[in-house]
C-alpha cells in the first residue's frame, strides 16, 4: 500500500532545512531512479510518497507534485518545453507540466515499460522496475526498443530482443535501463547482462561496453520451486542510465549479483570507453554533478527530508460522490460530514481488494461510528459479481455502486485505491494498493490521531 499526503493535484513549495549546499548541482540519480534536468531544476520520483520532486541547483526541494495518477513513479525524463514524462511502476506513461498539471497518460506497450526521451523522440523498453518472473514467449523479431509518438503509440522498433535458452524468461533478459541523447541516439543497458549499448538514431549499433562485473555470465534459469513461488537465478547488473549535462553517460549498476552494493560508471558517449568508476557506500544513495562536472554523492533520505517534514496542504476530496447503495438509495459524501471517513474503491475481480476487505471490516469495528466510517465504492461493471462478492464478505460498512465509471472520474492508477478524509471533507492521505496488516496498523494510528483532533 503506497501512501501520499494531500488530495487532488498539489504543487507545494518546500525549503530544506540545514546548511545550504554549494551552488551548481545537477542530480543524476535519487535512490535507484534516474533524475531529469528541466530548466534550472532537477526532477526525480519519490515512489514512497507517490510524488515527483524538484530540487534547485543547491539541492533544496522547491516543488512537489502529487496526483491520484501518481501511485509509484519510478523514473522521470524531460519531454521538451515544460513537460515531464513519468514512468509508473506498472508501466503507464504520465505527462505532467512543471506546474504539476497532468497533460496525458498512456498504457504500457509491454507488460511494464520504462520511458526515456531526447532529440525529439520518445522510446520505451521493458521496465527493470517491474519484471514478471514468467511471461509469454516473444518472437525473436520483437523490437528491443519501441519508438513512440507523443501520445504513447508505438511507431517503430529499434534492434531486436534476445531470446534466452528458456523463452519464458525473455522479459527478464530484455528488461533494462534506457537513455536518449539530444541527437536521438539510444543507450540501453539490460538488467541482468553486463553490457551497455549505443544505437544510432537509425538503429545501427555503434558500440557495446562491458565492465567485467561477472566472472561468468549465464542466462537466468528457473530454480526448484518452493510451494507456489517461482524462483529464478539471475544476477542484477544495470539499474539506471542518465546522460549528464557534461555529455557523458552515467550508468548506475551493481557490484554484486543482488545489487545490494552499487557503483556508478562514467562512459564516453562517442566511444563507450569507461572513463571513471565509483563504488558507492550504503548511504551514498543520490548522485549529482557539481558546477565543475565532479561527481558528488548524498543520502537520498536527507534530500527528501523536506518532503517528509512538510506534508502537502489538505484539499477537499473531489468530486463529491452521489451514488446508489445496494438498495438503490442515493448516498452522498455529505452524509459523512463531521466524521473521519475512509473512501475505498474496489472491484470483485481485484485479488488485493479481496485480501483488503477483512482488514477494512476490522478497522470499521475499531472506532465509534460517530467518529469514523468506511464507505466502499465498487467499480464493477457486472452487478451480479459485485453482489456475490458482498455476500461473501458481509462488510459492516456501506457499499456503493460505481458501475465501472470510477477510474475515469477519480483518475486513480489501479485498485484497491483509498482516500482518508477528515471531518471537514479534506484529504488526509491517499493509499495505493494493499500493503498488508502492518500498513493497516499504521492507518489505524493515523485515524486515531484524527479522531482525537479537535
Amino acid at each position: 500500500m503506497r501512501r501520499t499526503l494531500g488530495a487532488a493535484l498539489v504543487s507545494a513549495a518546500l525549503v530544506a532545512c540545514g546548511s545550504p549546499a554549494p551552488s551548481g548541482f545537477t542530480l543524476l540519480f535519487v535512490g535507484r531512479s534516474p533524475a531529469a534536468r528541466l530548466g534550472r531544476l532537477s526532477w526525480a520520483p519519490d515512489p514512497e510518497r507517490s510524488s515527483v520532486v524538484a530540487w534547485d541547483s543547491r539541492l533544496r526541494v522547491v516543488k512537489r507534485v502529487t496526483s491520484p495518477r501518481l501511485a509509484t513513479p519510478m523514473a522521470v525524463t524531460p519531454l521538451g518545453g515544460d513537460r515531464l514524462l513519468v514512468t509508473e511502476r506498472t508501466g503507464e506513461g504520465l505527462v505532467f507540466d512543471t506546474a504539476g498539471r497532468a497533460v496525458r497518460e498512456w498504457q504500457s506497450p509491454d507488460v511494464a515499460s520504462l520511458y526515456a526521451a531526447g532529440g525529439g523522440r520518445i522510446v520505451a523498453v521493458r521496465s527493470p522496475y517491474y519484471v514478471p518472473e514468467l511471461s509469454a514467449p516473444e518472437p525473436d523479431t520483437a523490437p528491443l526498443v519501441r519508438l513512440l509518438d507523443t501520445l504513447g503509440r508505438p511507431l517503430a522498433g529499434l534492434a531486436t530482443i534476445r531470446v534466452p535458452a528458456v523463452p519464458f524468461l525473455a522479459y527478464l533478459v530484455n528488461a533494462g535501463a534506457v537513455a536518449v541523447g539530444g541527437d536521438g541516439a539510444v543507450y540501453y543497458a539490460p538488467l541482468v547482462r553486463d553490457e551497455i549499448t549505443k544505437y544510432a538514431p537509425s538503429g545501427v549499433r555503434r558500440w557495446t561496453a562491458r565492465r567485467g562485473v561477472l566472472a561468468h555470465e549465464a542466462d537466468p534459469v528457473f530454480l526448484p520451486s518452493r510451494g507456489r513461488a517461482l524462483r529464478v537465478r539471475s544476477a542484477t547488473v544495470n539499474v539506471a542510465l542518465v546522460l549528464g549535462p557534461d555529455g557523458r553517460l552515467y550508468a548506475l549498476g551493481a557490484d554484486d549479483s543482488t545489487a545490494t552494493r552499487l557503483r556508478v560508471d562514467v562512459l564516453d558517449t562517442a566511444t563507450g570507453v569507461i572513463l571513471a568508476t565509483r563504488h558507492l557506500a550504503p548511504r551514498e544513495t543520490a548522485l549529482a554533478l557539481d558546477a565543475r562536472g565532479g561527481l558528488v554523492t548524498r543520502d537520498a533520505d536527507s534530500l527528501l527530508a523536506a518532503v517528509a517534514a512538510a506534508p502537502a496542504p489538505r484539499a477537499p476530496f473531489t468530486p463529491a460522490f452521489a451514488l446508489p447503495d445496494l438498495a438503490g438509495d442515493t448516498v452522498r459524501l455529505a452524509r459523512f460530514a463531521g466524521r473521519v471517513t475512509l473512501v475505498n474503491f474496489w472491484a470483485s475481480w481485484c485479488d488485493p481488494c479481496r485480501a483488503e476487505f477483512p482488514h477494512m471490516a476490522e478497522l470499521a469495528r475499531a472506532f465509534d461510528a460517530r467518529d469514523f466510517q468506511v464507505v466502499a465504492i465498487s467499480d464493477d461493471v457486472d452487478e451480479g459479481k459485485m453482489r456475490t462478492f458482498v455476500r461473501e464478505f458481509r462488510p459492516p460498512f456501506p457499499i456503493l455502486v460505481g458501475g465501472g465509471r470510477m477510474k475515469a472520474l477519480y483518475q486513480y492508477r489501479g485498485l484497491p485505491y483509498s482516500v482518508l478524509v477528515d471531518r471537514q471533507g479534506r484529504t488526509i492521505e491517499r493509499l495505493f494498493g494493499f500493503g498488508g496488516a502492518e500498513e493497516f496498523r499504521r492507518l489505524r494510528a493515523t485515524i486515531a490521531n484524527e479522531v482525537r483532533a479537535p
